[in-house]
């Protein structure tokens, strides 16, 4: 999904993706620039009441990967996480896959073009995947969670996994030894997977 700028600036309300059921949501960042820089609010709790994002978050993290990095596809169970995701600085391929077993959306995934200089926050639900790529020299990438992470609960499925078809827009990526050797979706037993988390959707393969 491609926003210009001039969207993200008339928009006061969240923008989900075409079915607001599967839950994921981008939310549009109001800038202000003048001739000393800019200034960004980033987070506010009250204007985002009601949004489908959780209000209550409680682990920041930052990531630096130059061109060609993918990160993913990672997701933690149990103790699952949602992440709020926002570039700071670049541009990213950003996915959300729906990894929750009893979801009738399970293993269709959602993409998001994130640019620092049309500043989004994109909200991936509890029991998805996450990953992306980065489409700049350096690309800085921020995002709030609504657990603290374990590394008991960390899992990670294959950035190229056939079942899920992601359209990433590079053959080559650069990859963790981690993310290099993570296992198809159909190597993890049903009891490895999100369950008890899902709600009634529908939404088409892919990404707009």
């Amino acid at each position: 999904m491609s926003l210009d700028g001039s969207e993200a600036n008339v928009i006061e309300a969240p923008k989900r993706n075409s079915d607001p059921n599967l839950g994921t949501v981008l939310w549009p960042l109001q800038t202000h620039r003048d001739q000393r820089g800019y200034f960004m609010e980033s987070w506010h709790q009250e204007k985002l009441r009601g949004s489908g994002i959780p209000l209550e978050f409680v682990q920041d993290n930052v990531s630096e990967s130059r061109r060609g990095v993918l990160r993913g596809l990672h997701f933690q169970w149990p103790n699952p996480q949602g992440k709020l995701v926002q570039v700071l600085r670049g541009q990213i391929f950003d996915v959300a896959i729906d990894l929750r077993v009893d979801s009738p959306t399970f293993k269709r995934w959602y993409s998001v073009h994130l640019d620092a200089d049309d500043p989004h926050c994109f909200y991936i639900p509890e029991g998805f995947a996450h990953g992306f790529c980065a489409l700049s020299d350096v690309a800085l990438v921020m995002y709030k969670c609504t657990r603290v992470y374990d590394g008991s609960a960390d899992r990670c499925v294959a950035w190229n996994d056939s079942q899920l078809a992601i359209a990433w827009p590079l053959a080559t990526p650069i990859l963790s030894a981690k993310d290099a050797a993570a296992p198809t979706l159909e190597q993890f037993s049903t009891n490895e997977l999100p369950y008890g988390l899902a709600v009634s959707s529908h939404v088409q393969r892919g990404g707009a």
